[in-house]
C-alpha cells in the first residue's frame, strides 16, 4: 500500500466528507466537517491517499509558534490527523508521517520542524507518530481541549 499526500482547498470539501472518526477519537481530532465549517487563517488542509482516494485528512498550521511557545518562528504545527474510521490499522497514519517530511520540504521550503501535541490517552496515536520518526520531547503540553497532551517533533530537514 503506497499512501501519498496532497493539499486540499476549501472546494475539496465533497473528497473528503466521507472521512469519519470513532465517535471516542472525536475529542482528539475534531471532524472533516469541523474543519472545513472553521478554517483558519494560516492553517491549510491536506488528505492523506491510496491510489488517489481520500483515507485520511490533516492540517497544516504555519502560525503555530504564536500559540505554542515551544515551537520558532518558521516551525510548522500538524493539527487534526483524520484517518478513516474503515481504514483504522492499516499502517495509513505512520506510512503518511514518514511521508511528511519530503512533501513538507516541497510545500514549505522554509520550514525546520513540525510539531504536535498528542492526547495522553491517545496511545494508538503516539505509536503511529513514534514509528512516524517524531520525537517525543518529554514535556507536556497541559492546554489540550481533551486533557494534557505529549510534545513532539518532527525534522523537516533533509
Amino acid at each position: 500500500m503506497s499512501v501519498t499526500l496532497g493539499p486540499l482547498s476549501l472546494a475539496d470539501r465533497d473528497r473528503v466528507a466521507h472521512l469519519t472518526v470513532h465517535p471516542d477519537q472525536r475529542r482528539f481530532a475534531g471532524t472533516v466537517a469541523e474543519a472545513f465549517d472553521a478554517p483558519q487563517e494560516g492553517v491549510d488542509f491536506h488528505a492523506m491517499l491510496i491510489e488517489g482516494q481520500p483515507v485520511g485528512f490533516f492540517k497544516i498550521d504555519r502560525t503555530y509558534p504564536a500559540l505554542h511557545g515551544f515551537a520558532e518562528a518558521g516551525d510548522l504545527g500538524l493539527r487534526a490527523v483524520i484517518v478513516d474510521a474503515a481504514r483504522q490499522g492499516q499502517g495509513i497514519g505512520t506510512a503518511a508521517m514518514r511521508a511528511l517530511p519530503a512533501y513538507l520540504r516541497g510545500l514549505y521550503p522554509q520550514a525546520r520542524r513540525l510539531w504536535l501535541t498528542v492526547n495522553l490517552q491517545n496511545p494508538a496515536a503516539i505509536a503511529s507518530y513514534r514509528k512516524g520518526g517524531f520525537q517525543d520531547t518529554g514535556a507536556i503540553w497541559p492546554h489540550g481541549g481533551a486533557g494534557p497532551q505529549h510534545i513532539m517533533r518532527l525534522s523537516l530537514e533533509s
